[in-house]
């Protein structure tokens, strides 16, 4: 006798996409600095609210830093998809340690850490993530700490920032632009808004009126509409010369989405770079550990 999983309703279907990206899974730091032969070590530090960040801090014989910024569901290592516990969003692992190995080889102390309810930081918001929202405090934090510990202003500084962390960060510009003045460069790679991925899963799931079943499951989960999951309004208030990167033909988004936030970004120094060849997401977090090299052009010539 066989047995078959019973097809989701699709109230159920909707219900399961809007939770999942309503409350981040935390997955397990599998791999550590050392490893890459890089000395590290284990920091701590507060985020703007108070809420606890865990993160590394790798030392160069420099005063140039630049500070990691991960996406969700991953933390300051990547994510374990080569894991069958955590294929479903990717089925391979995604490791930014090559991105580390190489910022730390071209001269950059690097400050990578875990955003809130990632990775080994705590929990705060209830466990709800903001798309940035919220999580633009701890862009704030890291950035305070990095000054302090380095004895640096914001000309020695830098961002890596991916998904969720490129939306903090690009949040954190607008609401804070004082602590951002003078900051060389930063990379947005794959900054998104929440609203095209529902619309894309709910129509490769034919669910007609999904969008609109999603947009209140989302409000009831967050209390942020919709539309307020997103960078794209922030973006203008970006003058640090930044540099997007997305994979073009991204089978969980809309190239639209990342088209509109690089032209709302208001730095007149920026640059789009669309990924080709491949419409998987995940290969766009694997890019620079692969391709560094326009990452550390992005860098040398801001920092020059």
């Amino acid at each position: 006798m066989t047995t078959t999983t019973p097809t989701p309703t699709p109230e159920a279907f909707v219900s399961t996409l809007a939770r999942t990206l309503a409350f981040s899974i935390r997955t397990p730091i599998m791999r550590r600095p050392d490893e890459y032969g890089l000395a590290y070590e284990d920091v701590h530090f507060p985020s703007q609210d108070g809420t606890t960040l865990e993160g590394w801090f790798i030392p160069a014989d420099s005063d140039r830093l630049v500070i990691a910024n991960h996406p969700m569901p991953c933390n300051r290592y990547g994510y374990p998809g080569h894991l069958k516990e955590f294929s479903f969003f990717a089925d391979f692992e995604c490791n930014f340690l090559p991105d580390y190995k190489n910022l730390h080889d071209a001269g950059y102390n690097v400050l990578a850490y875990d955003l809130r309810n990632h990775g080994r930081s705590d929990a705060a918001n209830g466990g709800i993530v903001g798309i940035g929202l919220l999580e633009y405090r701890d862009v704030l934090g890291s950035l305070h700490y990095a000054r302090s510990r380095m004895n640096i202003d914001n000309t020695h500084i830098g961002f890596l920032s991916r998904c969720l962390g490129a939306n903090s960060t690009i949040v954190a510009m607008s609401r804070h632009p004082e602590e951002f003045e003078g900051v060389r460069a930063m990379i947005a790679l794959q900054p998104v808004s929440l609203r095209p991925f529902g619309e894309v899963a709910v129509e490769a799931n034919n669910i007609p009126d999904g969008i609109a079943m999603f947009e209140q499951e989302i409000k009831k989960l967050t209390s942020f509409d919709l539309d307020e999951l997103s960078p794209l309004a922030y973006a203008k208030d970006v003058r640090t010369p930044t540099f997007v990167v997305q994979v073009h033909h991204d089978s969980t988004t809309r190239p639209s989405d990342v088209q509109g936030i690089y032209d709302n970004i208001g730095a007149s120094d920026k640059k789009l770079f669309w990924i080709e060849g491949t419409t998987r997401r995940f290969d766009g977090y694997n890019y620079f550990a692969q391709e560094p090299d326009q990452m550390l052009d992005w860098f040398n010539s801001h920092f020059s």
